[in-house]
């Protein structure tokens, strides 16, 4: 894990090792362990390296023999043993026991095909001195962050949007687009971002740059016609996913240095330890967070999971001041603005966890392969829903908007108002109200008219059918499940898990996310992962006998922290201040009014209204660190 950067001019003018050093600086958290550089004219090469494999000679950038193919690599491939091996039987030489070296030799043999043969997280750039050409590439589903910025002529890319904005060409102003699509998600879906010009290379896509020009194009994608074959029983489907697992979980244990495992006390990241057992591995230290507040705290969980695979355990319990004080430090690190409040919670887990290890595994992705989020029941139930007679979903509509404002953890209110938020939208834009934030008529409200010049600023929903256009679905629930893997997944969940753990130096690898195992779930019948009401349905079959009872049978629980509650008290007088309407009118984005109007209604408990209050915060808080420049 490390970060990388760099530039390229197609007129090969002199490199200025300054503004490099400085790109490469700012990626100092990401890799903390060593730096590297190459320069020749017009490319220049930047690397922070986390030492996990080939603690000796793996620092980068690497090169082939003669020294003409160059590459910065941030990320592990799991197969590089068995590539390494067939690249020196045609006759490649190797100077180091890194992985990332196999990425030149495979290079050489299969100019970008070698992307086919990758099982890995990554996000590299190889530059092919003798073709002038730079080459990009991200793993398939997004787990390594890739940024770039391209002015029609030169290019710029990064680990981190922050190292981009040391070069003096790329503007840093706020993108309005890019906003829009915040407030809609709580992220900023791939191409876009925060700013006018920094773009994301999106998951599963490579990019290839040569004599000032730039074509960006994937090279992968979720085959949804691939499907199991019809004979297997339920039986046989379990053998399968467990065997492929566990299979997957045995590959991420490539190391030379101590790793762990981040335990929620969940069934994803209890079914880690399960198949770290079922491979023989008996060391094993976990590391896991509670919380004070009983709705939010799991330790019940987590301790049981612990006892029952007799790990070596870690737990810290956390006060509410410990997290409070903590969110300027995690704004930071945001240089681009993230409304997922479990950022904080897996902020200080990591740096928990990397006092003990360098590497953990987590059990991220689970929940988008097997429908194991509350809206894909919400999903259904609006199903039902739609078929009452209009008079009873009115009364149902007015009783449910005078339930009385709870701030506890996924409080029956604060579901029931979700859920009748959305649900006069359309299945594919009511998930994304009932995950997201705000509406397009809220956005309206809210944009000052300046920002909402460009009539595509207020509805964000184009996202949603652009991903889907031209793929054929077998049902509604599995058009959910790809846009959740292609949206929540890759630009929310897998960022927020890339800032908090690199922010501490410490790699996450997440076996759910292999890319044969993704596959394979894919193919899936939507019945055996949403059967009635019961969300991963085949998963927990698959690993009943494997976890505890307890575990396998607790609701989706999250890994949130008291938001509401906060804004109330501990948070009030950091949100007065940043929402206040002075420091709103001078900053010119949104307008002080209805910001009141939310910031009035939580107060009073009339309106639960701790997304929206928490997405404008990080917003500001971004804006203090990295979007004044506007």
């Amino acid at each position: 894990m490390c970060g990388i950067c760099g530039f390229c001019f197609p007129d090969e003018r002199m490199i200025n090792f300054d503004t490099l050093k400085n790109m490469t600086m700012s990626l100092k958290h990401r890799g903390p362990d060593d730096e590297g550089y190459y320069t020749d004219a017009g490319i220049a090469l930047g690397h922070r390296r986390l030492s996990i494999i080939d603690l000796d000679t793996g620092k980068q950038p690497i090169h082939n023999e003669d020294k003409t193919i160059n590459v910065v690599f941030n990320g592990e491939i799991y197969n590089f043993p068995d590539l390494k091996k067939e690249l020196e039987g045609k006759g490649h030489r190797f100077y180091t026991r890194t992985d990332t070296e196999v990425l030149v030799h495979l290079y050489e043999e299969m100019g970008e095909g070698c992307l086919e043969r990758l099982n890995g997280m990554f996000a590299f750039a190889i530059w092919d001195g003798k073709r002038k050409k730079l080459f990009l590439a991200r793993d398939r589903i997004g787990i390594k962050p890739l940024y770039y910025a391209y002015n029609g002529k030169d290019i710029a890319f990064a680990s981190e949007p922050k190292a981009l904005l040391q070069l003096p060409w790329v503007d840093g102003r706020l993108d309005p687009l890019g906003l829009s699509h915040y407030l809609s998600y709580d992220f900023i879906p791939a191409p876009y971002s925060i700013y006018k010009d920094i773009r994301k290379v999106p998951p599963g896509h490579q990019a290839i740059y040569q004599d000032g020009n730039l074509q960006c194009n994937p090279y992968w994608d979720l085959d949804l016609s691939d499907r199991l074959e019809d004979e297997l029983d339920e039986e046989e489907i379990c053998d399968l996913i467990w065997g492929e697992f566990c299979r997957s979980v045995k590959t991420r244990l490539i190391s030379d240095v101590p790793l762990g495992v981040l335990l929620s006390g969940g069934i994803d990241s209890t079914s880690v330890l399960a198949a770290l057992r079922h491979e023989g591995v008996n060391d094993i230290k976990t590391f896991s967070i509670g919380f004070e507040d009983s709705s939010f705290d799991e330790s019940k969980y987590f301790r049981r999971a612990a006892t029952f695979f007799e790990t070596d355990h870690h737990e810290e319990v956390l006060a509410p001041h410990k997290l409070v004080d903590t969110i300027p430090e995690v704004a930071s690190i945001l240089d681009e603005p993230l409304a997922d409040a479990s950022i904080m919670p897996t902020y200080l887990l990591s740096r928990f966890a990397r006092g003990h290890v360098k590497v953990a595994l987590g059990g991220d992705g689970g929940d988008e392969l097997f429908a194991g989020y509350p809206t894909y029941q919400a999903f259904l139930l609006a199903r039902y829903y739609a078929k009452l007679p209009q008079v009873l979903k009115s009364f149902v509509e007015v009783v449910v908007k005078r339930l009385p404002v709870s701030f506890e953890n996924m409080s029956f209110d604060f579901r029931a108002k979700k859920f009748i938020s959305g649900i006069a939208y359309p299945p594919l834009e009511r998930n994304y109200i009932w995950l997201g934030t705000f509406s397009s008529d809220e956005k309206d409200e809210l944009l000052v008219p300046d920002i909402m010049k460009r009539p595509n600023n207020i509805n964000s929903f184009g996202v949603l059918h652009d991903y889907l256009k031209g793929k054929t679905f077998n049902s509604e629930l599995g058009e959910l499940l790809y846009l959740d893997t292609k949206l929540y997944l890759q630009d929310g969940v897998l960022v927020k898990v890339d800032r908090a753990s690199m922010a501490h130096g410490l790699e996450i690898r997440v076996p759910f996310l292999d890319h044969h195992f993704v596959e394979m779930v894919t193919g899936l019948p939507e019945a055996l992962k949403l059967k009635g009401f019961t969300s991963k349905y085949i998963w927990k079959r698959a690993v009943k006998d494997r976890i505890p009872e307890e575990i396998q049978k607790r609701g989706k629980k999250g890994f949130g922290i008291p938001v509401g509650k906060w804004l109330s008290r501990e948070l009030k007088k950091l949100m007065l201040e940043l929402l206040s309407e002075r420091r709103l009118k001078k900053q010119g984005v949104f307008n002080p009014s209805a910001v009141k109007t939310f910031v009035d209604d939580h107060l009073a408990r009339r309106v639960d209204n701790r997304k929206k209050l928490w997405n404008l915060l990080i917003f500001q808080l971004w804006w203090d660190s990295f979007g004044s420049r506007s």
